[in-house]
């Protein structure tokens, strides 16, 4: 294994989110602008909420890196909740207790499971931490996976596919394209994209939310990362795991997903041809770049179902743990559609998966002896 591993730590209106990362090797150059970039990113789109306009987030770097270079020891991240200054009272670390509790628990929420399994009489000592918030420290994180597998030939990309029913069409989008543009919803398709705005409009209108599906790209990945010999070491699993991880995901798909079940094999499976140069090439990609659990050269395709979010300004029928009594669940300030936000969170998760995947294959305490073992790969397999 190679010891790659992160934490993060921090409430949704607490002072700040916090990540430790340890693993990555000595000598990577590290750009701030870029992961401040891709935490910007996570922020915008069309149908986010209030508090998109609080909070600037931006990483501030407390160890693991100098003068622009990872030193190989654990890299602290921190971002600062602007927020917080509105909060003091209510979430402070010591003193009296202050506020109103929330008792009101919102269906969809971690709220009613998690006040009886930590036995809390309120839902706020759940719902800070079960936030979507605590992913921007997860977005800072994967960019700076990105930026290690940038400099391994390998490049992460999202784009939003379907929110609130409306789909794009998949012949007017230019795969190629992905990753360059600059779409409110991270989407490709513009006809598309207008009428899921129209679509976020009237559920903004209603006092409802929208959920979505976003895909995942992965450029340059070399061939067998991941294993076949045990479960838990096989790269699909794992990047479903991710996928799951983030908060209201609710389906993954790799490659052409669910469709197999509805397609004989002839249709399905990636058939393998021979170029001049005696190397395997494919004319499709329904495996989605994984066979077995492994990496087949093939670009990695991951798609996530995100759900609506389950805090509506026109509450759902729900119970207060409190009086005991029937109630309109409480209200969060929140999104109405956040799906190309949760497009860039999936492309940290699947950047910090493809990290570890690339570190236990090639190993390496500095890039100079990691870049040389795929280089040597490299060698070893071409022309086959």
């Amino acid at each position: 294994m190679s010891g790659f591993r992160f934490l993060t730590a921090g409430e949704s209106h607490g002072q700040c989110l916090t990540a430790i990362v340890e693993g990555l090797p000595a000598g990577m150059l590290v750009d701030i602008d870029a992961i401040n970039g891709d935490l910007a990113r996570r922020q915008q789109g069309y149908g986010r909420g209030g508090r998109m306009k609080i909070e600037t987030d931006k990483a501030e770097v407390l160890s693991g890196i100098r003068f622009g270079e990872t030193m190989g020891d654990p890299i602290t991240l921190r971002i600062t909740n602007r927020d917080w200054q509105n909060w003091t009272d209510r979430m402070s670390v010591f003193g009296e207790e202050f506020g109103d509790m929330v008792t009101a628990v919102r269906p969809g929420h971690a709220d009613l499971t998690g006040v009886l399994k930590y036995d809390r009489a309120d839902a706020r000592d759940i719902l800070e931490r079960a936030s979507a918030r605590e992913t921007a420290a997860r977005v800072a994180v994967g960019s700076l996976c990105k930026e290690f597998l940038k400099a391994c030939g390998i490049e992460v990309v999202s784009h939003v596919v379907k929110i609130g029913g409306v789909a794009v069409d998949e012949a007017a989008i230019d795969r190629e394209q992905i990753g360059s543009g600059n779409s409110e919803l991270n989407c490709y398709d513009k006809a598309a994209e207008e009428k899921m705005k129209a679509r976020i409009q009237e559920a903004a209108k209603a006092g409802d939310t929208l959920g979505g599906v976003f895909e995942i790209i992965v450029r340059g990945v070399p061939m067998g990362l991941g294993s076949h010999i045990q479960w838990d070491k096989r790269l699909d699993g794992k990047l479903a795991a991710a996928m799951m991880s983030i908060q209201a995901i609710k389906g993954v798909e790799i490659g052409a997903g669910f469709k197999c079940g509805d397609l004989p094999g002839s249709e399905i499976h990636d058939e393998m041809f021979l170029d001049d140069n005696n190397s395997v090439y494919r004319k499709t990609n329904r495996a989605g770049g994984l066979e077995g659990g492994m990496t087949n050269g093939e670009d990695v395709i991951v798609r996530a179902c995100m759900k609506p979010i389950p805090t509506l300004m026109k509450p759902l029928h729900s119970v207060d743990i409190a009086s005991g009594e029937e109630v309109m669940a409480c209200k969060e300030r929140s999104d109405v559609c956040a799906v190309s936000a949760a497009s860039v969170v999936g492309e940290a998760m699947t950047a910090i998966v493809m990290t570890e995947a690339m570190l236990d294959k090639f190993g390496g305490d500095c890039m100079t002896d990691l870049l040389a073992a795929i280089e040597q790969y490299y060698e070893r397999v071409a022309g086959v």
